[in-house]
């Protein structure tokens, strides 16, 4: 059995809901640190653990190894014989996402915020 202590899972209570709603436990994780930046990253394409850390602006080794074992538990994120990599659910959890980058390009834009494109 998968030991999910900790990880937020449908059904479990989470933050933000008792019962544990889909939504809010998958909000849950991608409001942990680096959760959402870890997808971005893999994208891209596959990365080994030392090319996703310098990717992901130097993350400390213990968090992205804590980052990666919740998001193979929860099956967003596979390690295969490249590195790591998103699971098709990965996949289409990051195109639903994607979309919130655009928009908030244009958000940030409309606030009269400079751009990086260092991301």
């Amino acid at each position: 059995m998968v030991k999910t202590a900790g990880i937020p899972l449908p059904g479990q209570p989470v933050r933000g809901s008792k019962t544990g709603k889909p939504i809010m436990a998958l909000l849950d994780q991608m409001g942990r640190t680096w959760s959402l930046g870890i997808l971005w990253q893999l994208n891209m394409q596959s990365l080994t653990f030392r090319q996703l850390q310098t990717s992901c602006e130097q993350i400390s080794p213990t968090l992205l190894n804590t980052r990666l074992k919740e998001l193979r538990q929860l099956q967003l994120v596979e390690h295969g014989n490249e590195g790591y990599c998103l699971t098709v659910m990965g996949q289409q959890l990051f195109e639903i996402i994607l979309p919130l980058g655009q928009w908030s390009d244009q958000w940030a834009a409309a606030m009269g915020v400079e751009q990086r494109n260092d991301d």
